[in-house]
């Protein structure tokens, strides 16, 4: 029998300007988006009490770094003066901070989304 795993998501959301540079089209103009992000941890084992990790610590992590972020102009950020803000660059910013806080054991922060709009998103995995 092959071993499974067990997958956490939460969804959170900020709103940001930015224009991305070295980019031909309306995108390279200001603009902003309200960015939905789903951040995906992975495990195979559960703590003693069943979980893999509490809800409320992965939500709690996930509004501190968006609050860094949230109704700010992205291309002031450190990160991103060295950095494009596209939706991947977002995706990898947020991957970076929170995989620190969360890879423990065989639990692993596995992916975060980046929605920009309801028909577009962007996703980094380190597996």
């Amino acid at each position: 029998m092959e071993q499974g795993f067990f997958e956490l998501k939460v969804i959170s959301s900020f709103a940001a300007a930015h224009n991305l540079r070295e980019f031909r089209g309306k995108c390279e103009n200001l603009h902003g988006h309200n960015w939905k992000v789903e951040v995906v941890l992975r495990g195979k084992s559960l703590a003693s009490n069943g979980i893999l990790v509490d809800f409320g610590e992965v939500k709690a992590e996930v509004r501190a770094i968006l609050e860094e972020m949230d109704h700010k102009y992205l291309n002031e950020l450190p990160f991103f003066t060295t950095n494009n803000p596209s939706s991947e660059n977002i995706t990898r910013f947020l991957f970076e901070k929170l995989s620190a806080k969360f890879n423990a054991g065989d639990r692993r922060l596995y992916s975060v989304t980046a929605w920009e709009s309801e028909e577009a998103c962007a996703t980094y995995i380190v597996e």
